[in-house]
């Protein structure tokens, strides 16, 4: 049995948390509704409490809605919701790069050097969580050096509504792989606090990854349309 801290502060991140990545990595999906009994094998040993309020984190994060009689869904976006985040994400990050290579500290650039190396390890180990968890905390970190925390706060808010499309790409080995060394590049980037060469690399970065994740949301949505072969009832949810 998992044992949770007794501060219900703590249990109610922690539920967060867990719910949060089994959204991301897909094993709840979009349109689903989460049950206790759903994900009590998650969160055995959790209480009602901290589990509600993990759902209004979510639902603040973009990932659930709370429906009356229903309680949390899996918030589903089509392709155009995402692809005009992504729009955002990167205008967003370009906007960042020159200012915070001109700003960032050296400490700043060694901490963020070191989660890069985190990372790589994590795509040694196969590890897709833990390296999308890193890849994010990257990306935020280069956004934050440009010390305009208007730009930071969309960027996080927008970033957090769109995360599991995000990760989706990745699960391409070829695409993880290349974007690992899309990655290397960017941090050379940085380091050299070449603004407009890391912009540049930032576009192009999230726009291949697009391209993926694109193929697989619409995959998803050509699934979903597709009447049921016969024999088999619709699935319900």
């Amino acid at each position: 049995m998992t044992s949770f801290p007794e501060d219900r502060g703590t249990r109610t991140l922690v539920a967060a948390r867990r719910l949060r990545e089994l959204i991301v990595s897909g094993s709840l999906t979009p349109g689903q509704r989460i049950t206790e009994r759903l994900v009590s094998d998650q969160l055995e040993g959790m209480s009602r409490t901290p589990l509600r309020e993990a759902f209004k984190i979510l639902e603040a994060e973009g990932l659930v809605r709370i429906e009356p009689n229903r309680g949390a869904v899996v918030t589903a976006l089509s392709v155009e919701e995402v692809a005009a985040a992504i729009e955002v994400l990167i205008g967003l990050e370009t906007l960042a790069a020159e200012p915070a290579c001109e700003q960032i500290t050296d400490a700043e650039l060694a901490a963020i050097g070191e989660l890069h190396a985190s990372m790589e390890q994590a795509w040694r180990d196969g590890d897709l969580m833990t390296y999308f968890r890193l890849n994010q905390a990257i990306h935020q970190r280069m956004v934050d050096a440009a010390r305009n925390p208007v730009l930071s706060r969309i960027y996080a808010s927008e970033c957090a509504r769109i995360q599991r499309y995000r990760y989706a790409g990745n699960q391409q080995h070829e695409r993880w792989e290349r974007a690992v060394q899309e990655h290397a590049t960017v941090l050379d980037a940085l380091r050299q606090r070449a603004g407009a060469v890391l912009r540049e690399l930032l576009r192009q970065h999230h726009r291949n990854g697009w391209v993926v994740s694109r193929q697989l949301l619409q995959t998803r949505d050509a699934a979903a349309d597709a009447p049921p072969r016969a024999g088999r009832k619709p699935a319900v949810h």
